[in-house]
This record gives structure tokens, sequence and C-alpha cells, in this order.
């Protein structure tokens, strides 16, 4: 079986962890020939180029900037994607007859490379969805609903669904609201196919966790909460700072945010200003000292914007799973990612914006008997329900 997948994810080394290398090696290993076509986006300098690696055919598409940039640059170079990928899979895979095409949002503008692979190898195509867009910028005030740009989109949106074979969606809550909002969609076609990863063993060595701490002045007699990965408009960066500043004198508690974003200045000149005692801000760590780190701490955050219409269900989660921590969620009430949350008993969830319910789920998770109770709820609802292979099995089931 030859398998096609698209993404503008980066994809530097197949080997490393991530819910899209770890979903393409579940392929490799029950016997597909797998092709990739990621992106190098235009920073990186670097051509467009293919090579095979650990069995996997690798097709790096050079694109513009979509992400940390600009508005206008992301909406240009999100445009050219289509025109840019198809050329590269014409000059290096015109050979292959593919049998499915797996590709994933964001973007949306992938309808006419799926269009052109189905109609040259007769290629059954499948949709993970992960982002619903343009309905996530109408929610942030980024575009008008009357405007031009908003209709330009929704369209390439209407004609990717109207591609795809199946179309699969994080959680309930997404599967409902793609429905509703494009009743045109067969509902048997339509699936929960999660955010998974293979996961990996992590013990916490003591020792390990005294030295990364003492490297980065951080206690060890505090309960340490994370926040790790984008730091843009749809994390409400706004009310993450009130609940740093309403934590301040917080001395049973350390907050540590490490990430990049459109809104890390913002965050970055909170923390010039207001100095706080209890939390640090890390723009770039050592990869290895990073994953240390986050091994090294105690709960995991996660934070969304209170104005989403759309049920977001971030993949950060799995991370924090992964190394046994409970998670502290502060979302829109429209995301069933709390429902979830408390269902596995791995956490806690509050609506963003409700600063005392916030920071009575810190309270909660200083108890250190019960973050270590959640913590392995959290690894044992990975293991059972967001694994690769469960991914895999989900997709594969139709091509039995």
């Amino acid at each position: 079986m030859n398998i096609l997948f698209l993404s503008i994810a980066g994809l530097a080394d197949i080997n490393d962890p991530g819910i899209f290398t770890d979903l393409l090696r579940q392929f490799r290993d029950g016997g597909a020939h797998v092709y990739a076509a990621s992106a190098r986006q235009k920073r990186l300098g670097l051509r467009t180029e293919y090579t095979v690696e650990e069995g996997i055919n690798m097709l790096r598409v050079q694109i513009g900037n979509v992400t940390k940039t600009g508005l206008i640059e992301k909406g240009i170079s999100t445009l050219r994607i289509e025109s840019q990928y198809i050329k590269a899979i014409r000059e290096y895979l015109s050979d292959v007859k593919f049998d499915l095409v797996i590709y994933t949002t964001p973007p949306i503008t992938f309808d006419k490379v799926i269009k052109y692979i189905k109609k040259s190898t007769g290629a059954k195509s499948y949709l993970l969805l992960k982002d619903i867009f343009p309905q996530n910028a109408i929610d942030l005030n980024m575009i008008n609903k009357k405007g031009p740009v908003y209709w330009y989109f929704r369209r390439k949106e209407k004609n990717l669904y109207g591609n795809s074979d199946y179309i699969s969606l994080t959680s309930l809550a997404n599967v409902d609201f793609i429905l509703k909002n494009n009743p045109e969609i067969n509902p048997d076609i339509v699936e929960v196919c999660p955010n998974s990863i293979e996961p990996v063993t992590l013990e916490k060595d003591q020792e390990e966790i005294r030295s990364i701490r003492k490297k980065y002045n951080i206690p060890l007699d505090r309960t340490v909460f994370i926040y790790g990965g984008n730091l843009g408009k749809p994390q409400g960066i706004d009310f993450l700072i009130e609940c740093l500043r309403s934590n301040k004198e917080n001395e049973d508690v350390y907050f540590i945010i490490a990430g990049s974003g459109t809104e890390f200045n913002k965050l970055k000149s909170w923390f010039d200003m207001e100095l706080p005692g209890n939390a640090q801000l890390f723009a770039q760590l050592p990869k290895s000292d990073y994953e240390l780190l986050a091994n090294s701490c105690d709960a995991g955050l996660i934070f969304l914007d209170r104005r989403f219409t759309i049920p977001n269900f971030p993949s950060r989660m799995l991370s924090y799973m992964q190394a046994s921590m409970p998670v502290l969620a502060a979302t829109d009430v429209n995301t069933d990612l709390g429902k979830v949350i408390e269902k596995g008993r791995f956490g806690f969830w509050c609506e963003s914006g409700k600063l005392e319910d916030f920071n009575e789920l810190v309270r909660k998770l200083c108890d250190e008997e019960l973050g270590r109770e959640l913590g392995a709820n959290a690894r044992k609802y990975l293991v059972e329900n967001y694994t690769s292979k469960h991914s895999y099995e989900i997709i594969m089931n139709h091509f039995k």
C-alpha cells in the first residue's frame, strides 16, 4: 500500500517524537510504503529536497513563513502552498501510484493538491482535521465574517471537505461542530481519530530533578506548574498573565512558561515589569534541558482563549500525560477537553477568565498525594486511548 502524507509540519527528523512522525512510523511498521510531503519554511533558507530516511520517503517542500509571523505574510504564504506542493509532487513523485493520501489542517488550502492526487492516482483521501479555519480566526476577531477573506477561505474549507472520502476530528465535540455547520457532509464518513503519540517511559530520577531545578533556580519545595508550547492569540495570554499576577505572593507554587509565538513579547514585557519571584519565562532552551525540566514538574497547564466557539483539543496535553503529570486546563466552554480530563480523572478544568476557580484548582494540585494519583491516571488514559497505534487502526479500518 502506497500512502502519501501531507502536512505543513516541519518533520525535520522522522525519529523525533510527535503526533505525525509517530503515526508515520506506525504505518511504516505496518508494512505500508510511506511518502511524506512536509514543509520547510522560508526562514530556514533550505530548498525543496527528496530523501529516504529510516524507510520513509521524505519530500520537504520549501514554502513561505506560515508560523510565528504576521497575518499578512502568513496569508500570502498560505495561498501559495497548493501550487508549491503540486509542483514538488510532480517533480519527485510522479511515478508513484498512491492508494491513500492522508492530510492535516492547518492549512485548509490543500484541496487542489488532494484533487490532483486523486485524479492522477485514484487514491482514497483521509483528512485529519486538527484545526477548524476560518472560524477560529473569526472567534479571535482576526478576520471579518462579512469580508472577502473569510468567504475565500470558507470556500476552500468546503472544497477540502468535499474532496475527502473520510474526515476525522480530535474529539466528539469537534465532530458535532463540523456536522452542524456543514450539513452537506455525510455523517457516515466522519469519525474521531484523536491526537496520539507513541508513549515512551519517562523515569522521574530524583537526582536529575534536583540537578535541573538547581541549574535554573527552581525551588525543590514547591509545586511546579509548566506551560510549554505556542504563545499566540489562541492561548488567551491575557488570562495566563492574570493567573501569574494573582499568584505572585503564593509561596507554595512555581510557574514555568516555555515557548514562543506572536504573544511572547507581551509575556516578556509583563515579566520584565513585574519581576515575579515564583515564575520564569523561557524562550529557547536546549532540547535535552527542556525535556529534563518538563519531566521534573508537577502539573501541566493548558490555556485557550475564552472566545472560541470551535472546540479546540490541544495536542500539548499528550506530553504532560506521557510524563505522568496531572493537567490543569483553562479554556472556553465549547471544547470538550475539560470533560475528557474529568472523565479520565487526570486533572481539572475551569473556564478561562474565572480566576478564583483557577486558583482553587492550583491549591488542590498542591496536594502531593493527589497529584501523584492524577498523574498516574493521566499516563494510564494516554496508553489506553491516545497512542499512535490507536490512530493507525482507526484509519486502516477503512482499508481492510
